[in-house]
């Protein structure tokens, strides 16, 4: 069976994403741009992790708004021509995860920016360590590091914050989606 977007979310958060970040949201756009994964690190910086399921869909990604800076009169500069960014706006680190089946080193070409890290999942067949088994099922492999933008804010108390409730939110919509789904309907006879 193949992974969903929300299976390498959660492999991601659960993997890689768990132990250096105080929050993560899913589908979320605090940052003004659509992240898969918008985690908020312990330094309080945010990592955008964008998750693909096709290479077709991760060759689309770089004409992405997130990914280019318009100009034109409605931003009130006559320079014709956009110009592509390194980072999307407030990110630290932007990162791709995908099925390591899909990717290809031919791939590299297509990827935004130089500054784009690439995040791997594949089958873990049980792997060990020390005796134990750390995933059963799945493995996070770090294909590529994403590069830091030096100039991105921190975040500050009020920004983290609404991040917070952001994924609070989301966390009250899970459990009234799960309710509904284990609940029979109102007024059928069991």
């Amino acid at each position: 069976m193949p992974l969903t977007e929300g299976d390498i979310a959660r492999i991601v958060g659960r993997q890689v994403l768990d132990r250096k970040c105080v929050v993560l949201v899913d589908r979320c756009n605090w940052t003004g741009s659509e992240c898969d994964v918008l985690a908020v690190t312990t330094d309080l910086r945010v990592i955008d992790v964008e998750i693909k399921t096709s290479r077709a869909d991760f060759k689309a990604d770089r004409r992405k708004d997130k990914w280019w800076r318009r100009y034109g009169w409605q931003y009130g500069t006559p320079e014709p021509k956009p110009t592509p960014l390194e980072w999307p706006r407030r990110v630290w680190k932007h990162y791709f995860a995908m099925p390591a089946d899909i990717w290809s080193d031919d791939l590299a070409e297509f990827l935004p920016s130089p500054a784009c890290g690439v995040l791997l999942i594949g089958d873990s067949a049980g792997e060990t360590h020390r005796g134990h088994v750390t995933n059963p099922l799945y493995r996070v492999r770090c294909k590529r590091r994403a590069k830091p933008c030096r100039d991105a804010d921190r975040l500050t108390p009020a920004q983290v914050m609404a991040v917070a409730r952001l994924a609070n939110l989301r966390m009250w919509d899970a459990y009234e989606r799960r309710d509904r789904a284990v609940r029979p309907a109102a007024g059928v006879a069991a």
